[in-house]
C-alpha cells in the first residue's frame, strides 16, 4: 500500500500491564515510531505504569503532558483520571466526563487520532474486560488507518478484544507476542 504510518495508539484494560510489558519488549531495536497509551486505571494511581513499563523497552516511556509535541522514540501514557488526546502534531489532555465510566478512555485517544493522522496511523486494541476502544477503532478502519486487535485467546480478558473484533473491521487478529513483531516488519517497508 505504501503508506507511513506516523503514530500508535494502544488500548487496554484489564490485564494490560503484562500485555503491554509484551508488546515493548517485542518490538524490534531502532523501533521509533511514538505510542500513545491508554490503560485503564484508578483515578489516584501514580506514576508507577510509566516506571515498570520503562524496564521493556529503549523507547522513552512517559505520562503525557497537555500540548506535548509528538516526537519519534516516545511512548505516552495516559495520566490517571485525564482522556489522552492527539491533536495534529501534539498530544492534549481533557477533564471532560468519562466516557463509558472511563477516563482516561481508549474511545477517545482512537476518534481523536485518527481524525488527525486518518491512513498514517495504527489502532491496537489489547486484553480487556470491557468493549471501550470498539469505537474508536472503528473510527481509525474508516479513516483509513490499520486496526490490529490482540487474539482474545491470548488476553488475559477476552472482553475487549471481542468487542473490537465484532465492531471494526479489524485488519489483523495477532496473538500477544507476534503484535511487537509485526509492526517491526511494517516499519522496515
Amino acid at each position: 500500500m505504501g503508506f507511513q504510518h506516523e503514530l500508535i495508539v494502544v488500548g487496554t484494560s484489564w490485564g494490560g500491564l503484562r500485555a503491554l510489558e509484551v508488546l515493548l519488549s517485542t518490538l524490534p531495536a531502532g523501533f521509533d515510531w511514538p505510542i500513545a497509551v491508554v490503560q485503564h486505571r484508578r483515578p489516584d494511581s501514580d506514576d508507577t505504569l510509566a516506571r515498570v513499563l520503562q524496564r521493556h523497552t529503549t523507547l522513552r516511556v512517559r505520562e503525557a503532558e497537555d500540548k506535548e509535541p509528538i516526537v519519534p522514540g516516545r511512548v505516552y501514557i495516559a495520566p490517571p483520571d485525564y482522556h489522552l488526546l492527539v491533536d495534529d502534531k501534539s498530544v492534549a489532555l481533557s477533564t471532560d466526563p468519562p466516557v463509558r465510566f472511563s477516563r482516561p478512555s481508549i474511545d477517545v485517544l482512537f476518534e481523536s487520532a485518527a481524525d488527525s493522522f486518518q491512513h498514517r496511523l495504527i489502532g491496537i486494541v489489547l486484553t480487556g474486560r470491557n468493549h471501550d476502544g470498539a469505537i474508536g477503532l472503528s473510527r481509525i478502519k474508516q479513516r483509513g488507518g490499520l486496526t490490529i486487535v490482540q487474539d482474545p485467546a491470548s488476553a488475559e480478558s477476552p472482553t475487549m478484544p471481542e468487542g473490537a473484533i465484532e465492531r471494526a473491521c479489524v485488519d489483523r487478529v495477532l496473538a500477544l507476542d507476534r503484535i511487537g513483531p509485526f509492526l517491526g516488519q511494517l516499519r522496515q517497508r
